[in-house]
C-alpha cells in the first residue's frame, strides 16, 4: 500500500514536458504527488552522466544521491544500466510518459499506483 504524497523526479528540458534523457539531465524537478494533486517542490542540480559513448560514474553517484528519496524518476529515455542503478536504490525509472505534459503524467502515474 502506497502512502501519499510521494516524491517524483522529472527530467525536463523546458519544464513543461518529460523531455530529457536521463543521462543528459543537468537537473531534476522534484514533485510531491498524490492522486488529486501534484506540486513542484524544488529543482535539484546534477552533473550530466552521459559523455557520448561512456558514462561518468561520479556523475551517476551524484544523480542517484539527488533522487534517492523519490519513488520514481520520469525521463524521455534511459538505458538498462542506469535503470538497474535506479532500481537498486528503490527508484523506478519511468519512460512511459516521454514528451508528455509533466503534471498530467504524474497524476496518471499516481492514480495508477493508487488503484484509483
Amino acid at each position: 500500500m502506497t502512502t501519499f504524497p510521494i516524491k517524483l523526479a522529472v527530467a525536463s528540458k523546458e519544464g513543461l514536458a518529460i523531455s530529457e534523457h536521463f543521462g543528459h539531465a543537468k537537473q531534476f524537478k522534484i514533485y510531491e504527488a498524490a492522486p488529486e494533486r501534484c506540486n513542484l517542490l524544488e529543482i535539484r542540480e546534477v552533473s550530466n552522466y552521459c559523455l557520448g559513448q561512456h558514462g561518468d560514474q561520479s556523475a551517476m553517484a551524484g544523480i542517484l544521491e539527488a533522487i534517492k528519496d523519490c519513488r520514481a524518476v520520469f525521463v524521455a529515455k534511459i538505458g538498462d544500466g542506469p535503470t538497474e542503478k535506479c532500481r537498486a536504490i528503490g527508484v523506478e525509472a519511468v519512460s512511459d510518459y516521454a514528451y508528455e505534459a509533466i503534471e498530467d503524467s504524474l497524476l496518471d502515474y499516481v492514480r495508477r499506483i493508487a488503484g484509483a
